[in-house]
């Protein structure tokens, strides 16, 4: 079953291609996907099939085609390992391990967070704030699927809402360790550039200067420098702090830098090409290790702090005899992980 839809085209695309245009604007989920579609006869320019090479006017009409939506998922508990840290009868802190998706969807129908919440405290004890379908119970905002460390989720839809207003009023205050590669020459940094979907490839994220790019504000502070070796450029362990909460959004800034993570897969523009550059592992060196907040009923300042899991201290430890250096703020951040847990599940990335 399909269904058509229709979108006029603005000023500011005029003279796009049509495929790049379908891809951007979201009319198809990347711009592969617009292409066949096109070359199918699904596309129509004022009433017309063209090519997928045809430069757009503004104030076109196009009618184009899109599959029906799949069924909703349908979601239940699954007997999957968490490592909470702090839990009331309003919310938990647990601290995620990679390899597995905060909710369900039709790429991830099962074996996700909210599966795993649903075993450890029954679906009617977990927050339903964040859609009308019941797919994302007791979740208040996410990690990506191989980003590592603590976060919050609520069991009640008041302490749900109340911990999004905190997100939302950035009152909330997340940090997260993170490998990237080259020294960086500051110390400190913002980086203050608005993320949009990729014109190339919708399920990635840019920073790019479009109308549809949210504001993003990442802050950065060096923790320690490690040289260059023959495979590599050197790399800097650095803390960063979110202002804003776009998808990708540490990942996708720190490319922009020019430094992106060690071992991410999709945000490894201008990183090294040798693969011994990324230290043996398989996803990228970011972990949330610290995050603060007030409880959602009581009002009470909490804080919680995570160690680094076995993988990224490992890739760590192999740059020890490389060490520049920590700086006062390494020294500080070393101190407090030191007496902070190690997560209890590790998880593992799944092969693609």
């Amino acid at each position: 079953m399909s269904r058509s839809l229709c979108h006029i085209v603005a000023t500011e695309d005029a003279g796009s291609r049509l495929d790049a245009l379908c891809a951007a604007r979201g009319l198809y989920a990347s711009r592969s996907a617009a292409a066949r579609a096109i070359e199918e006869g699904r596309v129509f320019v004022n009433g017309a099939t063209v090519s997928k090479k045809h430069a757009v006017a503004a104030g076109d009409t196009i009618v184009y085609e899109v599959d029906e939506e799949p069924e909703s998922v349908v979601v239940y508990g699954e007997p999957i390992d968490l490592d909470v840290r702090f839990e009331d009868e309003d919310m938990l802190v647990l601290s995620k391990q990679i390899g597995l998706v905060c909710h369900p969807s039709v790429d991830h129908a099962h074996g996700t967070l909210v599966n795993a919440l649903i075993w450890h405290c029954g679906e009617d004890n977990l927050c339903n704030v964040q859609g009308e379908e019941a797919d994302r119970l007791g979740i208040v905002h996410r990690l990506d699927r191989d980003t590592s460390g603590l976060m919050l989720a609520a069991k009640t839809d008041e302490a749900g809402r109340e911990l999004m207003a905190q997100i939302q009023d950035r009152a909330v205050d997340r940090h997260y360790i993170a490998l990237v590669h080259g020294i960086m020459a500051h110390d400190t940094g913002m980086i203050d550039a608005p993320i949009a979907r990729s014109a190339d490839e919708r399920c990635r994220m840019a920073v790019r200067d479009v109308p549809s790019a949210r504001e993003a504000i990442t802050t950065f502070c060096v923790l320690e420098r490690f040289e260059a070796g023959p495979k590599d450029d050197g790399y800097s362990l650095i803390e960063c702090k979110l202002f804003t909460g776009r998808t990708h959004q540490i990942r996708v800034h720190m490319q922009y830098t020019r430094h992106p993570i060690v071992g991410d897969p999709v945000y490894n523009a201008h990183g090294p090409r040798d693969a011994r550059a990324q230290l043996g592992l398989r996803r990228q060196f970011l972990h949330s290790y610290s995050i603060a907040f007030e409880h959602p009923t009581t009002g009470e300042p909490m804080a919680f702090a995570d160690n680094l899991p076995r993988d990224l201290q490992e890739a760590l430890d192999s740059l020890a005899a490389r060490s520049l250096g920590k700086t006062e703020a390494g020294r500080e951040v070393a101190e407090l992980m030191a007496t902070s847990p190690v997560p209890s599940v590790e998880g593992e990335v799944p092969d693609e």
